[in-house]
């Protein structure tokens, strides 16, 4: 048996999103946001479901701080609802929206857990959807408010901030996909969307290094790896088309100021446009400290005339599957972080999330033998592993997800979390795949 060891320094979390656990949705002066909206629109979200209680993290965090030191983790990702900040969006400052995340920030550093914020994690105020959200270049300027009010309250105290959350998810599954809030369905408004979020970014990255604060600022992409099922030149070019709509199509931007001149090509074809303004890509190309990478799949694929956005089909190989349906590939992950580093440089790279949805079932004596998903991780941290030795500069990993919560357009029937939450009581049980993490973070590795 091989010893997988983990450099002393490697820094191991957790993450968790503000609409998906906090809950208390109407108090303290937190305003409605679009996830609000969305879930309370019919057909929109499994069993009709919402987030207005969730995993109640609102009222319990010290209890969830107490799970993450008792997991050993060094860092901790979460994000901050805009609308709990400003009620409206771009409006009046609302205080004790900033006094909750104080007292979360101030619980994590007495536990010795460095606070990893994540600005937008898709909860935004309705009011500004309401003048058209991220379509309208009025929200980039709002954003980058808000995320100055936040560096301005909590720089000092918190050493790593991200300002996106998955720019994919809030332009294509969202508005051209339509799976997520606001639902829409166009795919020129979701290139629009991209766009504008990244720009919103290059410029909260400009405002946070004029305020002088001290840390460290980036922004997390979903990256999936996809490759080609033959060599055949079609099929080549479908399946990086695939993998270019999540990937350089945000990566190339982020890191070399331009799209990807094969998929700016392809969009024209379909008639859509980048709504590119002057100076916009020199923003988005703003240097950043670190690239946060989430990775949960990928696949094969194959050319097919009118298949999707792209002509291309993906063809099943046999992966195991989750409870999501997604492909177990864990060496995609080693090959995604792979391509990060040979493509953009040395850029030091945190697994953001990474993690995997299966169905739990609580015990009579409270234990959850999830050992799927504890296998899952095992697999995943072999490739972080593979990567460190390679020379790749990954400097951490936090696991999706500290809690089951709510899991967006799947409702509560989707779990993801390391410790149970009984929907009913509230009450959480950490599962046997948080105890396997526990056991890593200890000796720094595992025996493989």
């Amino acid at each position: 048996m091989a010893s997988i060891q983990f450099p002393k320094d490697f820094v191991w979390g957790t993450a968790t999103a503000s609409y998906q656990i906090e809950g208390a949705y109407n108090e303290d002066g937190r305003g409605m946001s679009i996830w609000d909206t969305f879930s309370r629109t019919p057909g929109k979200v499994v069993n009709g479901d919402t987030g207005d209680i969730a995993c109640d993290s609102y009222h319990r965090y010290e209890e969830d701080i107490a799970l993450l030191k008792n997991l050993g983790v060094k860092a901790y990702r979460f994000s901050i609802a805009w609308p709990r900040i400003y009620p409206d969006g771009d409006g009046e400052l609302n205080q004790k929206g900033l006094d909750y995340y104080a007292k979360v920030i101030d619980g994590l550093l007495a536990a010795g857990i460095e606070p990893c914020v994540t600005l937008y994690h898709w909860d935004l105020p309705q009011a500004l959807q309401d003048k058209g959200g991220w379509d309208n270049r009025d929200t980039i300027r709002a954003f980058v408010r808000y995320a100055e009010t936040a560096f301005k309250a909590f720089g000092g105290k918190v050493k790593q901030w991200i300002t996106f959350n998955e720019t994919w998810c809030v332009s294509f599954l969202s508005n051209y996909i339509g799976a997520h809030a606001p639902g829409n369905t166009d795919l020129q408004l979701a290139v629009n969307v991209a766009h504008n979020c990244m720009v919103a970014h290059g410029e909260a990255v400009k405002a946070f290094r004029a305020l002088g604060i001290s840390g460290e600022i980036g922004t997390t992409h979903n990256l999936y790896w996809f490759e080609p099922y033959t060599t055949k030149p079609e099929d080549v070019a479908a399946a990086h088309r695939n993998r270019a709509y999540n990937n350089e199509w945000f990566m190339d931007p982020t890191f070399k100021g331009q799209y990807p001149q094969f998929m700016v090509d392809w969009f024209k074809g379909k008639g859509v446009e980048v709504p590119i303004q002057p100076g916009d890509m020199e923003t988005i190309a703003q240097p950043i400290d670190f690239i946060g990478v989430n990775f949960y799949s990928g696949g094969f694929g194959r050319y097919k005339e009118g298949e999707g956005l792209f002509d291309c089909e993906e063809v099943q190989v046999g992966f195991d599957k989750t409870f999501m349906d997604w492909n177990v590939y864990a060496e995609g992950l080693y090959k995604v972080l792979s391509w990060v580093h040979e493509e953009y440089g040395d850029v030091p790279i945190y697994i953001t999330e990474n993690g995997a949805c299966y169905e739990d079932e609580l015990t009579q004596e409270g234990r959850v033998h999830d050992a799927k998903r504890a296998d899952y991780f095992k697999k995943h941290f072999i490739q972080c592993h593979r990567l460190i030795e390679s020379g790749v500069p990954l400097k951490g990993y936090f696991a999706w997800s500290l809690l089951d919560n709510f899991e967006w357009a799947e409702g509560y029937v989707k779990r993801f979390g390391i410790v149970y939450t009984d929907y009913k009581t509230l009450k959480r049980y950490p599962k046997d795949s948080y105890r396997f993490i526990q056991s890593v973070i200890e000796n720094d590795g595992f025996e493989a």
